[in-house]
């Protein structure tokens, strides 16, 4: 399209914004180029709404670094349908049909208690989802599953020739590697897709915004370093962004300060390495209403680098994780600052996870203090494939080599890692796990190990933790393994 139909669409929208009472949903329109996902006929509060495809990790397989690309015969495609709605929209109806008979039918996050209306004989299911929840649909279990993405209404530029505007309209864009400078503000709109990355060094007051996608499908792995990737800046705005097939991690911020990311969503991360969001050496740091489905590590939060940068004051809150091999919430594994401390994650759904929900990983210097994990809800299921390393092209994955599997709850280590380059250790103090849920007919064990006598954990606290609804009572109603170099554990 010529930008001269870009400014008519956009224009046209802010008429309709501003004339119709009625608007409470847009829906994108899918580029002729870009493929849908035909499983799945989706009607979004009565309108067809078409549905993207993406490409998401089907078993937990994985080589170590550096490694190759990843065999497609380890994926599977996916569907994922966007949506914009107004604040006055409390609910937003979904009637989603198939080919598939109905077995199973589930609508995650649990927390939600959607109870969809299901007709077998003609196949169609039918749910509301609350206004901007983003949410999962899984029939007849978690495989080819129907991600649901909805956004806020997003005012559209104004006036398009506006100096440090970069604006993507619906279409195809092909743009490589995109560096932006201070003052640059993005906007990629509904049925916009963008091939390439952002990349931002020394810059401030950048914003990217818009329900569009952006995508590194066409290049090999680590040779575009992510959707978004941004260095010793500060002020910087992602808000709203579909992140599909990054190359490797989906966004980086690095020596960064005064950073909100909201309502991002990221989804079709299938290759090694594909991390979600990466906070490295930053300080005030807000991740908010996103939805993250990671091959690797969802949110994670590290000190890597020659820096005495410390980390301090970051906030993950109200999102959804699904992590198909790593960690679902993380601190490390390079934990290379002074200090790394005041980190908190609220009122967010892990709903899948393979080796550790809630982890520190500590194998550098840092002294590791204040984090929380409040009011974190985390789902298993009955059955849960065995993350696995694949050591030859030969090898093939297992479901049942470990029938028994489940992960990790919570993880709090000191020790030399891969990936360590300090030659010292540090240290891990207060750390809280306060109202965390847990979902599933397996009690997930807790894993606490200092290193030495001066590398210890301390002072961990259990604040209101409930397997199934019912409160623990008792430290030991938790499964924990502990050494000797952790004190003060306890439980309210």
């Amino acid at each position: 399209m010529s930008k001269l139909t870009y400014r008519l669409f956009a224009l046209t929208l802010i008429i309709t914004f501003a004339t119709s009472a009625s608007a409470k949903t847009i829906i994108p329109t899918i580029p002729d180029a870009e493929a849908q996902y035909d499983a799945f006929t989706v009607m979004v509060n009565g309108e067809p709404a078409p549905v993207w495809q993406c490409r998401v990790s089907a078993i937990p397989f994985n080589r170590v670094w550096p490694g190759y690309q990843r065999a497609l015969d380890q994926t599977e495609l996916a569907g994922f349908v966007t949506w914009e709605t107004d604040e006055a929209t409390t609910k937003v109806v979904v009637r989603v049909s198939g080919d598939a008979p109905l077995e199973s039918i589930v609508v995650r996050p649990l927390a939600l208690g959607i109870t969809p209306t299901v007709n077998r004989e003609t196949r169609e299911i039918s749910f509301a989802v609350p206004r901007t929840q983003p949410c999962v649909l899984e029939v007849n279990g978690f495989h080819h599953a129907l991600h649901l993405q909805p956004f806020p209404i997003y005012e559209r530029p104004r006036d398009l020739n506006a100096p440090n505007l970069k604006y993507f309209g619906p279409g195809v864009h092909k743009v490589g590697v995109l560096e932006v400078k201070s003052g640059d503000e993005i906007f990629v709109d509904s049925g916009a897709v963008v091939y390439g990355g952002v990349r931002g060094d020394n810059v401030e007051n950048v914003k990217v915004s818009g329900p569009g996608i952006i995508d590194a499908a066409p290049f090999e792995r680590g040779a575009i370093g992510g959707i978004f990737r941004f260095t010793n800046s500060r002020n910087i705005t992602v808000d709203g962004i579909v992140q599909r097939d990054t190359d490797v991690w989906s966004t980086t911020l690095h020596m960064c300060d005064d950073v909100v990311i909201r309502n991002t969503k990221l989804v079709g991360l299938w290759r090694y390495n594909a991390d979600g969001i990466d906070v490295c050496n930053c300080e005030r740091v807000l991740v908010e209403k996103s939805f993250l489905r990671t091959f690797d590590d969802s949110l994670v939060v590290k000190g890597i680098g020659e820096t005495e940068k410390s980390v301090n004051d970051l906030v993950f809150r109200q999102n959804v994780v699904w992590c198909d091999w790593g960690r679902a919430m993380e601190l490390g594994a390079e934990t290379r600052a002074p200090e790394m401390k005041n980190i908190r994650f609220e009122d967010s759904d892990i709903i899948r996870t393979t080796h550790i929900a809630m982890d520190i990983q500590h194998g550098d210097r840092a002294k590791i203090s204040n984090v929380l994990f409040d009011n974190i809800r985390v789902e298993f299921d009955d059955v849960i494939p065995p993350p696995i390393y694949q050591h030859t092209d030969e090898q093939r994955y297992d479901p049942n080599a470990d029938p028994n599997f489940c992960p990790k709850l919570a993880e709090i280590i000191i020790l030399k890692t891969p990936y360590s380059q300090d030659e010292q250790n540090g240290t891990v103090d207060s750390i809280t796990f306060r109202n965390i849920r847990v979902l599933g007919a397996r009690r997930p064990n807790v894993n606490l190990q200092g290193l030495d006598d001066q590398h210890k954990v301390s002072n961990v606290l259990f604040e209101e933790i409930y397997f199934n609804d019912v409160r623990v009572q008792a430290l030991d109603e938790i499964p924990m393994t502990k050494n000797q170099f952790v004190e003060q554990t306890t439980l309210q």
